[in-house]
């Protein structure tokens, strides 16, 4: 799979109902107007009616067409929690960000009782459309484990790896990425990345290919990889890359998009249900690549 546009092709004929928070967003409802358009799913809009209504207007969307629901709720966070409930109650598959904090949805998603926790951390990750390369590439986490230990690591690779068998990565090669390729025990990335691939090796982790410690030119470049001598069925071949820190993951999502080109989609998992993630920034393209890859874990899940 080479395109992020691919990914409509593995999302099941049963349409599958997607549970928007807040759901008055112009450009979060471009992104439902084109997913209705083509057929791929239904939506309960949760938020003020009025709102949402003219946020609709404006995007082009009829709500009053067969496969969409609005259900008012004016209190923002009120809002995220009845979109979870949705999911919760199996009204819905999966829930959708819109126009509200993420802290205030990762609230609602993670409360004792009526939340969708499963006793592993939640954790971001990103799938990467990057024109220099002939794959795609997902990477965690980015944007919510800001220092992750070794077993907060381990949760990491299970989530990333689960979404890549939902996306037709049968055996996911998984490169750790830290600053060099040696082990040190100042960087302790390099040890996490060493303690976690013999793991893998010794069958704690399975179903799955992990190395590491791996620079990232060496994970993600067979050249590279070549001249550095380095001898992996990961290196050079990677489909996710684990970053040590939310820095390290930051700095990576934000250069594959604004010095790489790349387009991409970005979902939350470790929940029951996956969770779309997108920023006020993301295009109405992006949101609806996020929505396609939710679709497609939520097949798997």
């Amino acid at each position: 799979m080479r395109a992020l546009s691919s990914l409509k092709s593995i999302i099941p004929s049963h349409k599958k109902t997607v549970a928007v928070a807040n759901a008055a967003d112009a450009s979060v409802l471009a992104a439902v107007k084109a997913a209705m358009d083509q057929q791929v799913c239904h939506f309960i809009l949760v938020g003020n009616k009025t709102d949402i209504s003219a946020a609709a207007l404006h995007a082009g969307l009829d709500v009053m067409q067969p496969g969409l629901e609005i259900r008012h709720m004016a209190d923002t966070d009120k809002a995220a929690r009845e979109a979870v409930a949705a999911v919760k109650n199996r009204e819905a598959e999966l829930v959708m960000k819109g126009n509200l904090p993420t802290k205030n949805l990762l609230s609602a998603v993670l409360d004792k009782d009526a939340g969708l926790r499963t006793g592993k951390i939640l954790s971001h990750l990103a799938l990467f459309e990057i024109p220099a390369l002939d794959r795609l590439v997902l990477l965690s986490d980015a944007a919510l484990n800001i220092q992750p230990n070794l077993k907060e690591k381990q949760h990491i690779i299970q989530n990333a790896k689960e979404a890549a068998k939902a996306i037709g990565i049968p055996i996911p090669r998984i490169a750790l990425l830290a600053p060099v390729e040696t082990v040190n025990e100042s960087m302790q990335s390099t040890m996490d990345a060493a303690m976690l691939t013999q793991m893998n090796r010794r069958g704690q982790i399975s179903g799955c290919i992990i190395d590491g410690p791996l620079a990232f030119d060496a994970a993600i470049s067979r050249k590279a990889a070549e001249q550095k001598g380095i001898d992996s069925e990961v290196a050079g071949m990677a489909d996710v890359l684990v970053v040590p820190t939310i820095d390290a993951g930051n700095m990576l999502y934000k250069s594959f998009i604004y010095v790489g080109g790349a387009k991409v989609a970005s979902i939350v998992t470790g929940a029951k249900a996956p969770v779309v993630l997108t920023s006020r920034a993301d295009s109405a393209d992006s949101k609806l690549h996020s929505l396609t890859l939710g679709l497609a874990v939520a097949n798997k899940t």
